[in-house]
């Protein structure tokens, strides 16, 4: 059982909330490597579910609220596939995004579009995208393992009262992401990244920024159950507020394909 990338937003976003892979690069830094590993390894279940309110805010709009579904399984080896659907409101309602990730830097995402009656693959170069218009780009959804980036470990640093451990990541490949480099404060009791500092190629300030505000053990598994991801140029946020989460009810592999991802039904009986 292993942690995925990200979260969401713990299953949501699956990307920052985690560092997967076996190998590391020559030069990495051992004490980044072996806590980027830590952070991977921290159990999470074999699957997981959650029923979920997401919060778009900018200013000079009300906050804007969708209610959505979120599943994950981990099939071992560092392979992870994701289903998100959201259930409301009407306009987006039925739309879903599956995520396939497997080891190495190889990953597959379909998204379905009710009004089209549509599935149609994300494509790779797509990874700066936004996921239906809110600060989750399409590569935060994706998983990203251990070896893909250089890892130092910058120290201890504070959020609020609490001493975390501070990690930055670097990718050994830049065109394989979007940012250039991810700074992570770290939960030393529970592994669990309380914030993530986003950077790209074209600021010296992070761009985003992840910040987990409630965590929780559920079924013997912490778990983010309410975070943000802040747009910190423009000041939008996305909030992801998890409401029910159930951990290994026996999800089946056969719900994440292209073809179910049209058929919404398929799906609802595991839905916590």
């Amino acid at each position: 059982m292993r942690t995925p990338k990200a979260l969401l937003l713990t299953s949501l976003l699956p990307w920052l909330l985690a560092c997967a892979g076996a190998a590391a690069a020559p030069d990495a830094n051992p004490e980044g490597l072996k806590l980027a590993q830590a952070i991977y390894d921290r159990p999470n279940g074999d699957d997981f579910a959650a029923s979920a309110i997401m919060t778009l805010t900018e200013k000079g709009r009300d906050p804007r609220q969708r209610q959505m579904y979120s599943m994950r399984v981990d099939r071992g080896a560092g392979e992870r596939w994701s289903l998100t659907r959201f259930t409301d409101p009407a306009d987006i309602k039925g739309v879903g995004l599956l995520t396939k990730d497997y080891p190495g830097d190889e990953n597959d995402q379909w998204l379905y579009l009710p009004a089209l009656d549509r599935v149609r693959r994300v494509s790779s170069s797509r990874k700066g995208g936004r996921f239906v218009g809110s600060d989750l780009f399409f590569e935060d959804l994706r998983d990203r393992e251990v070896s893909m980036d250089h890892h130092k470990y910058l120290g201890k640093g504070k959020i609020g009262k609490l001493v975390c451990d501070v990690l930055q990541s670097v990718p050994v490949d830049p065109d394989n992401s979007v940012y250039t480099r991810r700074v992570s404060w770290i939960h030393p009791q529970t592994m669990v990244p309380l914030r993530v500092d986003l950077y790209q190629r074209h600021s010296n300030e992070p761009v985003k920024r992840l910040v987990a505000k409630r965590i929780k053990k559920v079924q013997g598994f912490w778990t983010v159950t309410d975070s943000v991801m802040q747009d910190l140029e423009s000041g939008h946020e996305t909030r992801i507020q998890q409401t029910r989460l159930k951990y290994n009810q026996g999800i089946p592999g056969s719900l994440f394909t292209s073809r179910t991802l049209s058929d919404e039904a398929a799906e609802t009986r595991y839905r916590p």
